[in-house]
């Protein structure tokens, strides 16, 4: 039995009432069932701070990569162009959907420990105006990194171009008001911070671009607007959807809105981060991002200096003591990333970093 709590960007720990709406079993074409992923869509919009006259809610079978590559693979025709941003291994994903799909795109590829920069962008958009789309990771988790989507909106809505975002890691957890920052197409997944389980994918969409993106799907099963149409008309997904996850999602949702909303499980997951780099630094972990780009979802951690280990026995370690870390995603140091969402609270990094403490006393034991 898994005894361990998830100190991940997702999937994440889920409480025990979300876990316990799996139990049941539901048909894809019931009514029942197809109010559930009407009242989804509604409330998707609600935390957005959008109209249904405006946008409107997809959901689509798969992970968060699945919406994504539908986004891009969809809206993105023959004849246009999509100025990828990236600054971590998720922006760098949307190229290699790009690669693969024969999307035509061009590459901004920024540092990972900063941030795309909107007037570079806008730059850009204005040496080459055969870009029509623009797209860019909000919370890259590659490195913990909150990238300014805000300025590079702005940038995109004066230049007259399409706004598309992945919010997988920050949707839910940071507040997002889509229409207000020029977004027209935003993506997320149902295992993040709103705090549901892997199984699908959510995309919110400005009703008119999803319009007109009529004729440019390359697949079936991802196509965008196909799917839009079905569950416009009565809530009904294409092809076969993940009942259990829809109904864990719903009931996540609907914890959120217990909790306080956005603006209060962003308080909670920006106190665990704070109380996270504070006791981590105190212990000799440098983080890779400073303090003015470091997102509240995951942070990269430098080894300390002084202290020899392998991350293999280093996560050991933790995990036999109650928690599951994550490897570092940069190749060229030596890092590994500790996140803070789901439910978890300060007790939890209290604990972790006690577990830490202690792992480094022993190791530093085994030397002398």
């Amino acid at each position: 039995m898994n005894t361990y709590k998830l100190l991940t960007p997702g999937p994440l720990t889920t409480t025990d009432t979300v876990k316990r709406e799996m139990m049941v079993d539901r048909c894809t074409w019931d009514d029942d069932y197809k109010v559930v992923t009407q009242k989804i869509r509604r409330q998707l919009l609600e935390l957005a701070h959008v109209s249904e006259d405006d946008y409107t809610a997809v959901l689509m079978q798969g992970s968060g990569t699945f919406g994504v590559e539908s986004v891009l693979t969809s809206v993105v025709g023959d004849q246009d162009k999509v100025l990828i941003c990236s600054n971590g291994a998720y922006g760098k994903r949307m190229t290699d959907i790009c690669t693969h799909s024969r999307v035509p795109f061009v590459h901004y590829a920024q540092d990972y420990d900063k941030v795309p920069d909107a007037a570079h962008v806008a730059q850009l958009l204005a040496q080459d105006p055969s870009i029509t789309h623009v797209a860019m990771v909000h919370s890259e988790t590659t490195s913990g990194i909150l990238n300014d989507i805000q300025s590079v909106g702005k940038v995109v809505r004066d230049a007259g171009k399409t706004f598309i975002v992945d919010a997988m890691s920050s949707f839910g957890g940071v507040d997002i008001p889509v229409a207000d920052w020029g977004i027209d197409f935003l993506v997320s997944s149902a295992n993040k911070c709103i705090q549901g389980v892997p199984g699908f994918s959510f995309i919110l969409c400005r009703r008119d671009k999803l319009l007109a993106s009529e004729g440019k799907a390359r697949s079936l099963s991802l196509d965008l607007l196909d799917q839009w149409k079905g569950m416009e008309k009565d809530g009904k997904w294409r092809f076969t959807s993940p009942t259990h996850v829809v109904l864990a999602f719903s009931k996540a949702l609907d914890e959120l809105a217990q909790e306080g909303g956005i603006p209060a499980r962003s308080r909670r997951y920006t106190e665990n981060n704070r109380l996270l780099i504070e006791k981590m630094r105190a212990m000799g972990f440098a983080t890779y991002i400073d303090g003015s780009h470091q997102g509240p979802i995951i942070t990269t951690f430098f080894y300390p200096a002084g202290v020899s280990f392998r991350f293999e026995e280093f996560y050991r370690y933790i995990k036999e003591r109650g928690y599951a870390i994550y490897p570092g995603k940069l190749t060229e140091m030596d890092t590994f990333r500790i996140g803070n969402i789901g439910e978890i609270y300060p007790e939890d990094i209290d604990k972790l970093t006690g577990i830490i403490a202690a792992f480094l006393k022993e190791r530093k034991e085994q030397i002398a």
